[in-house]
């Protein structure tokens, strides 16, 4: 196993085709652990991870994040995935215990988990103005395929996408996890698509590569074969989330004083916020809880003068 996850972008010579490829094992080892996921779960988290992963690093500005949410009405409810520019990633799955029959093939039925009648959605946030939002009906469920048709019918961008996600039968803490986005640039030749669509079609699953030892340079290199190829940049991605506890204080400051009054539990005189990520739980004493609801009454009064 690799000892870090790597994330790699990559552009052909004649700049009609660039792909990225990421190595998210231990991005996706770190929510299994911290969410505790079944294996149908984990897999179906962690492919919409490894895509939000690569999807991040197509943002070319810091500070800017894009989020993944998929809810296809199947038994995991809402799967959620969050990255930044360098493909740092956190996200979570509403029901992480839920396990199903395997496949007719043996493999484990994400599409099922998932279910296929609901959307993606995709909201790109640069931090400036209002974020841009697009939503997509799902097309199976398995998340590759339904990133695939996003791009294809909401950004008019012709793209591949290929994501996987190997749990160990005998033992599901053992796992391998990737992902690949190859698009097609405008100005490509109908040369280059054609080449490129056939490269595709045998394309081995990503899985499949990660456990032969492939690289993740290998692996665009694959299905980049027949193109002179160029390394943009390349980068270590984690499980990484951003909660804090100012956070939490800015989040309670949104509720009414009575109800942050009610919080504290009547045998300890506190109150605890978990956060959904990265399981990080934050403890306020009543005290600090008091002081909290002066400010949103302080708040109020402010927001009433203006009136």
């Amino acid at each position: 196993m690799r000892d870090m996850d790597r994330l790699i972008r990559c552009i052909t010579s004649d700049g009609a085709v660039m792909a990225a490829a990421v190595d998210s094992t231990y991005m996706v080892a770190a929510a299994q652990q911290i969410h505790g996921t079944s294996p149908v779960a984990t897999a179906a988290l962690g492919r919409l991870l490894s895509g939000a992963s690569l999807m991040g690093s197509m943002l070319k500005k810091q500070g800017a994040s894009v989020t993944l949410k998929v809810n296809g009405g199947g038994p995991l409810g809402t799967v959620t995935a969050i990255a930044d520019a360098n493909g740092n990633c956190r996200g979570f799955v509403e029901h992480p215990e839920i396990t199903l029959p395997l496949r007719a093939d043996g493999k484990l039925d994400v599409g099922g988990a998932v279910g296929r009648r609901g959307l993606l959605g995709v909201i790109r946030d640069f931090g400036e103005g209002q974020p841009y939002t697009g939503q997509v009906e799902l097309r199976s469920g398995e998340i590759a395929e339904d990133l695939t048709y996003y791009y294809a019918a909401s950004e008019q961008i012709p793209s591949i996408c290929a994501l996987g996600v190997l749990v160990d039968k005998t033992d599901a803490r053992r796992l391998l996890a990737g992902g690949m986005l190859v698009q097609v640039l405008p100005g490509a030749s109908d040369e280059a698509v054609a080449r490129l669509e056939k490269n595709a079609a045998s394309l081995p699953p990503v899985t499949t590569m990660l456990a032969q030892g492939m690289t993740i340079e290998e692996m665009c290199a694959r299905v980049l074969d027949g193109f002179p190829m160029e390394i943009l940049d390349q980068c270590a991605v984690h499980y990484a989330c951003n909660c804090s506890r100012e956070r939490v204080e800015r989040a309670f400051l949104t509720l009414p004083a009575a109800e942050l009054l009610s919080l504290p539990d009547d045998t300890t005189g506190l109150a605890e916020a978990r956060c959904q990520y990265c399981g990080r739980t934050y403890a306020f004493t009543r005290g600090e809880l008091e002081a909290l609801a002066k400010k949103v009454e302080a708040n109020s009064k402010k927001s009433e003068k203006t009136c």
